[in-house]
């Protein structure tokens, strides 16, 4: 059995998965975009969106990332300074209208997930130039301690936990502030997937303040808040998107595989419309309220 279903009592099918990356993607040497297509055929998925990476930060993985993703091991030096190689547009592209011949009942979307795009605004427009992206995340996966950037373990070895959480969430309203080239804010939560298993439970209320001034932001930016389900968003956090007046949400799995893709869907549609927020006429375009 699949994933497919209804939300509200049967009202509609399940939305659209936003954000998906394939072998596009420089860290997702498992991804299929072909093979994700099949598999949202499969289970009844109307629309998804290829948001391949394009990093520009050269940031230093932690051992325990260098150990447990290859990906990241080819692209880090002895140093473990990890630089992505340049996003192959044209090839993308032409992936994409590949699968939307092979897959007509398929809505298939281009898109990417621009990490960091403030800092990186000549070279995001370049990539942007390159042809038409349908869906554009804006993504922030670091911050820098001094002149070195680190993702999350590493930012908890640096700040603590709790210390680098609120600099993550701090740092979102300059994000927004410089750029405007990406519709929705993908993962807002991102920290939390690197939370260490044998801390206390990860808590939202605890960052209530920091959360919130981060969601007005994205609000007054008038951009689009994504419910990621690679690690579930707290239904907290989606009341706060609404009270600081956000309007509209996208659904991501952040799927790397075609087994992943919808992954926990059921789920955060039905929480979605609990929070007030309402599938649009056509099944790819963000839920509102």
């Amino acid at each position: 059995m699949g994933v497919e279903g209804t939300v509200g009592g049967g009202m509609h099918a399940l939305p659209a998965d936003s954000h998906v990356h394939s072998e596009w993607s420089w860290d997702t040497w498992v991804g299929d975009m072909e093979g994700t297509c099949a598999r949202a055929v499969e289970i009844g998925l109307p629309a998804v969106a290829f948001t391949e990476h394009v990093d520009h930060v050269v940031w230093t993985a932690d051992r325990g990332t260098l150990e447990a993703s290859r990906e990241v091991r080819a692209f880090a030096d002895a140093a473990g300074r990890v630089r992505a190689p340049v996003f192959d547009a044209a090839g993308y592209l032409a992936g994409v209208e590949r699968c939307r011949e092979r897959f007509p009942g398929l809505r298939v979307l281009s898109g990417v997930e621009i990490g960091e795009p403030h800092l990186h605004a000549e070279a995001v427009a370049r990539i942007l130039g390159a042809g038409r992206f349908d869906r554009v995340l804006g993504s922030l996966h670091g911050l820098p301690v001094g002149v070195t950037f680190y993702e999350p373990p590493g930012l908890f070895e640096h700040y603590g936990r709790d210390a680098a959480l609120r600099r993550y969430l701090g740092q979102v309203p300059a994000v927004i502030a410089g750029s405007a080239v990406f519709e929705v804010f993908a993962h807002i939560d991102y920290p939390v997937r690197a939370w260490p298993v044998d801390a206390e439970p990860f808590d939202p209320w605890a960052f209530e303040e920091e959360f919130r001034l981060a969601l007005g932001a994205i609000a007054a930016g008038d951009r689009v808040l994504e419910v990621n389900t690679r690690v579930p968003l707290h239904p907290e956090i989606l009341r706060w998107w609404r009270e600081e007046g956000g309007r509209a949400i996208s659904f991501g799995s952040d799927a790397h595989l075609p087994a992943a893709l919808a992954t926990g869907f059921r789920e955060a549609a039905h929480v979605a419309e609990a929070h007030g927020f309402r599938p649009s006429r056509r099944p790819e375009d963000y839920w509102i309220c």
